[in-house]
């Protein structure tokens, strides 16, 4: 039977990156975003590509439930959530035979990188509380805390920050989850052309980011409120 790896995190958080790292370890098979489509259909939101993206995924989240249970011929289903897409009346049940982890990023880092690809984000957009939300239901559905890692530290140490995550997770460390090929992945999902320019031109980890930007008005206040749940979180970072 194969692992189940949940990793939740907010938009434009290293995500797809990390998915990429786990796809090169060769015993990975992998789902980008499987309850996009049901989100979508759930809240009537206008985001890029809408259209492709309900047309590609199931909008039931039940059926995407039983998607996220179901075995592979690989040894890990590494499965990139979005916090945001797991809405309050969609199961849980399925999560108690997953691993879990949480990935985090400074909010302001997260604002202007996600400001530059769809304008006037909201709070629910970018996910920091229901990260912290979402962190504790997970320990309560499972009986164990999920462990968090943060973006900066993978970008200041990808082997070191790697190294710990696979430790946390009783998964072996190997080398080859440093770099991967350029371009396009056959498991991306439909989004991909909006949203994964920089790492589809990317073959590893991009160096350390300098200074939290410095942002402005909307933005600078959109920052700030998810600035104490992501200090509660980083507080337990590995």
């Amino acid at each position: 039977m194969s692992r189940r790896l949940c990793v939740w995190s907010g938009p434009r958080n290293l995500s797809t990156a990390l998915m990429y790292a786990f796809a090169a370890r060769g015993d990975c098979a992998c789902l980008d975003e499987p309850f996009y489509a049901a989100y979508l259909a759930a809240t009537g939101l206008d985001h890029p590509l809408r259209e492709a993206v309900l047309a590609s995924q199931p909008t039931d989240p039940q059926a995407v439930a039983r998607a996220c249970a179901a075995d592979a011929p690989e040894a890990l289903i590494y499965q990139k959530h979005m916090v945001l897409h797991l809405l309050p009346h969609f199961p849980r049940g399925w999560m108690r035979d997953c691993d879990h982890v949480l990935l985090i990023r400074h909010p302001a880092r997260v604002v202007a990188s996600y400001a530059r690809k769809r304008e006037s984000p909201t709070a629910a957009d970018l996910g920091f509380l229901q990260q912290e939300r979402l962190w504790q239901e997970i320990a309560d559905l499972t009986g164990r805390p999920p462990p968090i890692i943060a973006a900066e530290s993978v970008r200041a140490d990808p082997r070191g920050a790697l190294s710990r995550l696979c430790a946390a997770l009783d998964l072996p460390f190997t080398e080859a989850m440093l770099s991967w090929p350029a371009g396009p992945k056959p498991f991306d999902g439909v989004w991909a052309p909006h949203w994964y320019g920089a790492v589809h031109r990317s073959t590893g980890f991009e160096p350390p980011e300098g200074d939290p930007p410095r942002l402005e008005g909307a933005y600078a206040r959109l920052a700030a409120e998810g600035l104490p749940p992501w200090e509660r979180l980083m507080a337990r970072a590995i």
